[in-house]
């Protein structure tokens, strides 16, 4: 089929939901038979350093699983300082823009956005070199930086990012949207721009567990991913309350957050909350098959956002608690997942998680089997991927 280049500020080893997005589109490629080179940056997310196989390297070329994989230097930071994240995003960007420029690249280029100021770099250069550009969008910004308070309306950085947005809708010849409110938000900026529903569906063979139920025990509720400031996972164990609930809550992942939630569990009195740090995920996954409940949480209603976790605990046949509002809430109630609680209400979770205390371990294996089946026929990636090919995306 030809060569194809992406580029992304996040691909494995790196954890998180964008760098296995990112890593089953490649492989999907390769499979239908493109010669996939990946062009990321040296793996340090999400600790915010370099590991320990990258560290002392300006630049590093891999074969992964077929992918050739090609890291660039960076300064890596996860810092709360404007200052050091912004030298993070700079280092990577002047060493994308001058390998864009002199490096070859095939003709068709996959463009990760956000981050939004390396897909502009990205999207500006390829245009210059007349590449056909494939502009995948899984968030929308700077609207999503507005609604998490990261940046204020009207100002300088806001304008700035609002310019650099319509540049790379503007400049791309097509555009793959994560939501279907992602490519309603670009049709409003363009309306002609041709533009396709692009799900975080995961690769059923990679993920499939044979879960246990334990009938004995707690209901085990669980949130497996990034501590990040999106996710609320801070609050969420502050303000949920599983006092004489037949519950318990266990945290898996790493982020920002990460010191705070370990401080809080093991000062709570509850004693219901667990912290169980980063896994790797087959290890996870032997852990996971006798927990009971997956709950996905965002702090705030995000347009354009879908959390990749419903799909992907869809996938393991976990019913869902959702707390997130938007398009997601949608997801969960028209499939069947689970149950959807009023985003920033902690008092309509509370409600909730007391008529879940109350059901018995038969009625949620019997949940596991029907999500299980539903998400196979719904949520599948071939075929996902055959609708795109054959409308000639890639």
């Amino acid at each position: 089929m030809g060569d194809i280049l992406i580029i992304t500020n996040y691909y494995p080893p790196e954890k998180g939901a964008a760098a296995n997005r990112i890593e089953q589109l490649a492989l999907k490629l390769h499979q239908n038979k493109y010669k996939v080179t990946v062009l990321c940056p040296l793996g340090n997310y999400p600790k915010g350093e370099l590991f320990p196989q990258y560290k002392g390297k300006f630049s590093v070329t891999e074969n992964l699983q077929n992918i050739l994989v090609k890291r660039l230097w960076i300064y890596p930071s996860n810092s709360k300082n404007t200052i050091k994240r912004l030298i993070s995003v700079l280092s990577f960007s002047l060493g994308l823009f001058f390998y864009l420029l002199f490096q070859k690249t095939p003709q068709k280029v996959v463009v990760q956005s956000p981050p939004l100021l390396l897909s502009f770099i990205s999207v500006f250069v390829l245009s210059l070199k007349r590449k056909k550009i494939i502009l995948n969008v899984s968030d929308l910004w700077p609207t999503a930086a507005i609604e998490l308070n990261v940046l204020k309306v009207n100002s300088f950085s806001h304008r700035i990012s609002l310019f650099l947005e319509r540049f790379i809708y503007k400049k791309a010849h097509l555009i793959l949207g994560q939501s279907k409110e992602i490519i309603t938000h670009i049709h409003t900026v363009f309306p002609e721009k041709k533009c396709f529903l692009y799900r975080n569906f995961p690769e059923y063979q990679n993920v499939k567990i044979d879960l246990e139920t334990q009938k004995n025990e707690p209901i085990k509720i669980f949130y497996a991913g990034l501590f990040g400031v999106a996710q609320g996972v801070l609050e969420l164990c502050e303000k949920i309350d599983l006092k004489d609930l037949n519950i318990e809550l266990h945290l898996f992942g790493d982020g920002a957050e990460k010191t705070a939630i370990e401080a809080f569990i093991s000062s709570d009195t509850d004693q219901k909350k667990f912290f169980h740090g980063m896994l790797e995920r087959n290890a996870l996954h032997e852990i996971l098959k006798t927990f009971d409940i997956a709950i996905v949480p965002l702090k705030t209603r995000i347009y354009g956002s879908v959390p990749s976790k419903i799909f992907e605990y869809g996938a393991l046949g976990f019913p869902i608690l959702y707390f997130g509002g938007g398009e997601g809430e949608n997801i969960v109630n028209e499939n069947s997942l689970g149950w959807v609680c009023k985003v920033e209400n902690y008092t309509d979770l509370n409600e909730k998680l007391i008529e879940l205390s109350k059901l018995s371990k038969s009625e949620i294996h019997k949940m596991k089997k029907t999500i299980f089946k539903k998400s196979q026929e719904v949520f599948n990636l071939e075929k996902q991927m055959n609708y795109l090919l054959d409308k000639g995306v890639f």
